[in-house]
């Protein structure tokens, strides 16, 4: 920390590539011991703690139901009608899926969103907006909490802080997302010049003493980044761009003159976004970009769930919790960096 005449000017803010997670001794026979259920309260339990995230290019109905069979939960995005949105909801539920969620936002027709979306037979609603830490949030679960059934699980955010997730609980939420800025496609750090690295939003908001989980949101591209967000107190994860371009999202695939397929992959805050739902832009915080197709999103999901369950056994431990727990993070330099990636690719012959 520096200061300059009592006032705290900088504090030293860790992203995920700066710090390691440390080997420690194992008896795990088999990563198939290992327990990877994320319970969040209030009626929300996860066999794989993994959330797709509510944007109109990943979470409709057909990653709805793929992601609920595959032990995690979709958000179904807002940028929509409720008719439409309801739609997508029983798309996904006639499918079979068990575990989904509906976003609504901070005004207009958030309250019709949430009751049709609990009445139809929504796990749980997400308040989403990207400056959670707001009196309108306030305002917002304060009405939800005294409309909805007391049961129903309310998750909201984004916000950045401690002081943030602790209002946020105080308000009325279940769980937290945690994130401003750092997303693949996500430019309010460079447009406000706002927000917190990944991996030090999740160690400063775990540190609540509130009864509330936490989501880390944003700027997860790995599995390895998955382990180190849950062992810095993250109960779960939110994913965009992991899920991108798989057969389940949103969209049709699209050929390029070289015939490779892509399919679009944008943020809700980016020009192209806010001009296809509702017609004009105000701040911009967010790209448009295109990624490649990808094949079923369970390939995917299921080399994540490989990664998560290793990398618990490199820590010794058998669940999330015990994860937290036992941890040990070391910061590496650039050259630590460097040197824990793949680098054959990048030497001269």
């Amino acid at each position: 920390m520096i200061t300059i005449e009592g006032r705290k000017l900088l504090h030293r803010g860790l992203s995920y590539d700066d710090v390691l997670l440390v080997p420690q001794y194992s008896d795990i026979g088999s990563r198939s011991e290992i327990d990877i259920t994320a319970d969040l309260g209030a009626n929300l339990q996860l066999q794989l703690p993994i959330f797709s995230s509510p944007m109109d290019t990943v979470s409709g109905a057909q990653m709805a139901t793929a992601l609920s069979k595959l032990g995690g939960a979709s958000i179904l995005h807002r940028y929509n009608t409720v008719m439409e949105q309801a739609n997508m909801l029983s798309s996904a539920l006639e499918n079979g899926a068990t575990n989904v969620g509906i976003a609504v936002g901070i005004s207009g027709d958030y309250l019709e969103r949430a009751l049709c979306g609990v009445k139809m037979g929504a796990t749980f609603i997400c308040v989403d907006v990207a400056h959670g830490h707001h009196i309108m949030m306030k305002e917002v679960l304060t009405v939800l909490r005294a409309e909805l059934d007391p049961g129903t699980h309310i998750m909201a955010g984004n916000v950045a802080t401690l002081a943030g997730v602790n209002d946020l609980a105080d308000w009325g939420a279940d769980s937290v997302r945690c994130n401003i800025g750092g997303g693949s496609i996500c430019s309010t750090r460079i447009q406000t010049g706002h927000g917190v690295p990944g991996l030090q939003t999740i160690m400063d908001c775990a540190k609540t003493d509130r009864d509330v989980k936490i989501i880390a949101d944003g700027g997860i591209r790995n599995s390895g980044d998955i382990v180190k967000a849950l062992a810095a107190g993250a109960d779960a994860i939110m994913c965009g761009s992991l899920l991108a371009g798989t057969q389940e999202t949103p969209g049709a695939a699209y050929k390029d003159s070289q015939g490779h397929s892509w399919k679009e992959y944008r943020g809700m805050a980016s020009k192209e976004a806010q001009m296809r739902w509702r017609g004009k832009y105000s701040s911009f915080e967010g790209v448009s970009a295109r990624v490649p197709c990808r094949g079923p999103v369970a390939e995917v999901v299921k080399d994540l769930e490989k990664g998560i369950r290793s990398g618990l056994s490199y820590s010794g431990t058998r669940s999330i919790a015990e994860l937290q727990a036992r941890a040990e993070f070391i910061v590496q330099t650039p050259a630590g960096q460097s040197e824990s990636n793949t680098h054959i690719t990048h030497r001269n012959w």
